[in-house]
This record gives structure tokens, sequence and C-alpha cells, in this order.
């Protein structure tokens, strides 16, 4: 019996890690870099310098900045409903935040990744989603308002485990989308210095 029981505890772990490295690898899928090469540019050579949906709206156009965000969007939808559906929502959770990651710090490009605000929202919005439309409702008032797309983006990351406390999600759940937002968060650090000192660009001259 005990033995029965380490094996397939064993085989569920080992599956459970599989899904999270495949979840990271899916992260890494170079989206900003795909749409942008097809007209010959690279989004981390232009710009600001970031492969995130924000800078290929800046320096191709507003139609392949919206196929960005949706397609790095899908990725934590993919990945957050892998993990769900196999393992139940922690293990989604470990998914989303495995995908997130690989979009930040992307082992096929160097560590250099973007920002990880797209991926985490559509993993969110599998996960939790009433609190991830309060967010994605935030965001629009917030960019819209200030015309500042990173403020939105610092905003609802900072949010998001506060409202998911709010809707009654599990410790482990709060503490890991903390750390989540605060990655987000430290990615923007470079947003962070310019609003700080009124130059950072606004959404619509992006």
């Amino acid at each position: 019996f005990h033995l029965v029981f380490f094996r397939k505890n064993a085989k569920t772990m080992y599956m459970s890690l599989l899904l999270v490295v495949v979840s990271y690898f899916i992260g890494t899928f170079p989206s900003a870099h795909l749409v942008a090469g097809r007209v010959g540019l690279d989004p981390t050579k232009r710009g600001s310098g970031n492969p995130g949906a924000a800078n290929v709206y800046r320096i191709v156009g507003q139609w392949s900045g919206i196929a960005v965000f949706f397609a790095d969007f899908l990725k934590g939808v993919l990945a957050a409903s892998i993990g769900y559906a196999a393992g139940g929502k922690y293990l989604g959770v470990i998914c989303w935040g495995a995908a997130t990651l690989g979009h930040v710090a992307p082992l096929t490009r160097r560590l250099r990744g973007g920002k990880g605000v797209a991926t985490a929202g559509g993993g969110a919005i599998v996960l939790f989603p009433i609190a991830a439309a309060i967010c994605f409702g935030i965001f629009f008032v917030v960019a819209k308002t200030t015309r500042k797309a990173s403020l939105g983006s610092i905003t609802i990351a900072s949010l998001l485990p506060l409202l998911i406390f709010a809707f009654g999600a599990s410790t482990r759940e709060i503490l890991f989308t903390v750390g989540l937002s605060v990655l987000i968060i430290l990615r923007h650090y470079q947003n962070i210095q310019r609003l700080l000192s009124g130059t950072e660009s606004s959404f619509k001259s992006e």
C-alpha cells in the first residue's frame, strides 16, 4: 500500500513539475519579436527597448501592439488553464507565475523579457475572474485619465493581491500573487523613476 501511495504521489509531483516547466516556456514565446520582426524591427533595440505590447505599439503601430498584447495575454490564459485543469487552482496559480516569469526573464533570450502585465492578466482572468475584471477596469480608467499606461499597470499590480484577498483567496494564493505583483512592479522601476521625474511618455504618443 505504501509503495503504491508513494508511486502515485511521485507521479503527481513529476507531472506538476513538468507543467510548471512547460508553462515557463509558454511564457517565453517571443510575440513582440515576431510581430515587430515582420517589418524588420527589433523591439529590444528600438523605442524603450522593452519587448512588450506598448513598445511594439510605439515603434510599429496600433494593430501590431494589440496583436502582441493578445498573444501575451493568451500565454497567461493557456498556462493557468493547463495547471488548473490538471491539478486544481493552486497548480494553476503556480503555472500562471511560471508563465509570467518566462515572459519577464526568458532563458531563450538571455533573460531579456517584457514586464509581464499582459501575461499576468491572462492568468488572472482564469483564476480570479472578478478581481481581474475589476483590475482591467481600473487600468483603463487610470491609463485614459493620466495617459500613462505604465501607471495603470503599476496600479493594478498593486491592487490585485488586495482584491483576491477581498474575494476570499487562500493565504498561499495571496502570498504567491504578492510575489508576482512585486516582480511586475520591479520590472517597472524605470517607469516609476520617469513618473516621479515627470518625464514618462504619454500613451497617446506611444
